[in-house]
């Protein structure tokens, strides 16, 4: 038998998602609340309190409750990363990707060399205590955070190129790779639905209760040599990705 709590918390998420209660628009008041349900206000805080922790409420200091406003970004996983654009940053298939939804990119780059997390040294086939370079991304768009993504290149074949500078990389790190002979032809994903470190809430600003994607992606050359692991880790609340396959027809 639901409490009332939840009572409450279902009747606001049901006039939300039924669209009855816009992106903006702001909540009853408190005392709305509790006269219209009948309830204390100790329960309408509780039915509130687990609606931002939803993802579906925020709370504005001196305004009242709202109901969130997010428009999730679409991200086409698929689509091939080579960039050849310099005229413009940031300019990878993400941006670009960004752009055609009338949305603005930018990114906050650090850039370092660093002995890996386990996980990551695995994948690009490190041997123990061998570094790389690593390319921590805040993106963002619109000026708001949307999410993270960190990449591992082995520093041994990057070392010295503008993959281990700071800033952005025009034409793009698949290009400094395929100079050098070590261009991408391959890659694996892997997604993992879960909730974030308290570092990543911190960096991504999420709401309590907020879950994330992290979408792991290895790529490799031609000679089946390891270049990359990128590690992004998207807000379940901002975003929402997309493979496009292409289906070949059986030979009769």
């Amino acid at each position: 038998m639901a409490t009332l709590t939840e009572t409450v918390a279902d009747a606001l998420r049901t006039k939300i998602y039924a669209g009855e209660m816009a992106p903006g628009e702001r909540l009853p008041s408190e005392p709305e609340l509790m006269s219209a349900c009948g309830v204390s206000r100790t329960t309408v805080r509780r039915a509130l309190l687990q609606l931002i922790h939803e993802g579906l409420v925020q709370s504005r200091q001196g305004v009242g409750y709202h109901v969130r406003s997010v428009t999730p970004l679409v991200w086409v996983a698929s689509r091939p990363e080579r960039n050849t654009r310099t005229d413009i940053s940031p300019a990878d298939v993400w941006s670009a990707g960004v752009r055609e939804q009338g949305r603005e990119p930018r990114e906050d780059i650090e850039v370092g060399i660093t002995v890996p997390p386990a996980r990551i040294a695995a994948r690009l086939q490190l041997g123990e205590g061998e570094a790389a370079v690593v390319r921590r991304r805040d993106r963002r768009v619109d000026g708001e955070i949307m999410l993270l993504a960190d990449s591992y290149y082995p520093e041994r074949l990057v070392g010295g190129t503008a993959v281990a500078q700071p800033g952005d990389v025009l034409p793009g790190t698949y290009a400094v790779l395929a100079g050098l002979g070590y261009g991408w032809v391959r890659s694996r994903d892997e997604i993992t639905i879960r909730m974030p470190t308290r570092e990543e809430s911190a960096r991504l600003g999420l709401a309590e209760g907020t879950p994330v994607g992290e979408h792991v992606r290895t790529s490799w050359a031609a000679d089946a040599t390891p270049v990359r692991v990128q590690v992004c880790v998207l807000p379940g609340d901002r975003n929402v990705v997309v493979y496009e396959l292409q289906e070949e027809a059986d030979e009769q």
